[in-house]
């Protein structure tokens, strides 16, 4: 690598790593889950990462979902710079609803794309490929200093359009079940054989949570998959590499005793209130994975009719126990740094144990083989931040998942790590 000076990228200015700097991603990693695969011996790399290294919780931003997140790692700021603040989009004047996994929606440029320009090699591998086009933009692979590819579309990769050509050949993997904890193993399997052969500069590691939608901290399920990645870590720290390990969310259960969803429909509720299909509700969360959380979240805007008592149905939906908090879309804008002209004229988000629909009958629950367990609100914002190198560095709520390549760059410029 030739980069003459520290690397700025969204007015956040990232030091020149002189070993690999890597950020992974684990989708929906409750702290929860750690702690138990630790307490029972399965996470050895891990634990010694905590005791000999900088072992913090950060924040995620809000809304607690899986695409916001990510490219808020990517570009080191929150949605009001990068404008990426859901899984899904709702456009007033055309009245579409549509996902929002095009790189047209992305305002911002990633760090990936700012050190590729600065001269360094970069690697960007995520287990769905909804999110590969958004973090792989600004990125050109017909240099050999660029790759971004999803397990999900492993044995249709180009070195073209992807960098690599058939990533499950190069591999010798085959294309992983989405539903499974196989889609995320690829990733760490394909960052160990990256850094052994291809030596990244920088790479990004994006996992999916099934496997947490799935299972909660004490099931097997579960503790097998925390043990599992702990050897990939293994192999990743044992190359050299600086590593920060960090989440784009944490994961509650969201159901009742009986294990069915806990869910309030809210558009049911604003179709009495206002009449039928007067407001529109709009679920973040949705995205053409809905098996494992139903499209129920719990985070959710809505758009009011001209000439609605804004403060009349904030004040209804405040009074309901399944609320934690309803504000306007200034409030929301001021506190969760929103781009205000992506979200609704009010955003909900309900209580750790429950979600938010749109109508009863909108929503297909046959899918769920499980308690529903989700995301997308204020209790679960809080992730691990765990970096291989000791740092002077603070906890949350001042450190946010979206520090992750600052320090994880910190760590990598470092000649000595400090005892």
């Amino acid at each position: 690598m030739t980069i003459a000076a520290p690397v700025v990228a969204n007015d956040r200015r990232y030091a020149v790593p002189t070993a690999p700097a890597v950020a992974i991603c684990l989708d929906g990693c409750e702290p929860e889950y750690l702690d138990v695969a630790i307490a029972e011996g399965l996470m050895p790399t891990l634990k010694r990462m905590r005791e000999e290294g900088t072992d913090r919780l950060a924040h995620s931003v809000i809304p607690s979902f899986t695409n916001p997140n990510n490219l808020s790692i990517a570009t080191g700021r929150p949605p009001l710079v990068h404008g990426i603040c859901g899984n899904f989009l709702y456009d007033p004047e055309t009245g579409e609803e549509v996902m929002m996994n095009d790189v047209r929606f992305l305002r911002a440029p990633t760090v990936f794309s700012k050190f590729y320009e600065a001269g360094a090699r970069v690697a960007v591998v995520t287990a769905k490929d909804k999110l590969r086009a958004l973090l792989g933009a600004g990125l050109k692979f017909d240099e050999d200093r660029a790759i971004a590819f999803s397990s999900e579309r492993s044995a249709k990769t180009t070195r073209l359009e992807h960098g690599i050509e058939n990533a499950s050949q190069w591999l010798d993997r085959p294309v992983p079940e989405v539903y499974s904890a196989d889609l995320s193993e690829f990733v760490f399997a394909a960052g160990v054989k990256l850094l052994k052969e291809w030596k990244p500069d920088v790479m990004y590691l994006s996992t999916t949570d099934y496997i947490q939608h799935k299972f909660a901290p004490d099931e097997q399920g579960a503790k097998d998959f925390y043990a599992m990645f702990d050897r990939y870590l293994a192999e990743l720290d044992a190359l050299g590499a600086a590593i920060v390990v960090t989440a784009d969310h944490g994961m509650k259960p969201k159901h009742d005793k009986n294990g069915d969803p806990a869910v309030i429909y809210v558009q049911d509720l604003l179709d009495d209130w206002l009449g039928e299909a007067a407001a529109r509700v709009i679920l973040p969360i949705t995205d053409p994975y809905v098996v494992h959380h139903g499209a129920l979240g719990s985070f959710a805007t809505a758009y009011l009719p001209e000439g609605a008592d804004v403060a009349d149905i904030i004040a209804r939906f405040r009074v309901r126990p399944e609320m934690l908090e309803v504000l306007t879309k200034a409030e929301a804008v001021s506190r969760f740094e929103l781009p205000a002209d992506r979200i609704g004229d009010i955003v909900m988000i309900s209580t750790e144990n429950m979600t938010i629909g749109t109508s009863a009958h909108r929503h297909d629950l046959a899918a769920l083989k499980e308690p529903l367990r989700s995301h997308g609100g204020l209790t679960e914002q809080e992730v691990p931040f765990i970096v291989n190198r000791r740092l002077d560095m603070p906890g949350a709520p001042s450190l946010r998942n979206f520090d992750a390549f600052f320090y994880a760059c910190t760590a990598a410029a470092m000649e000595e790590v400090p005892a």
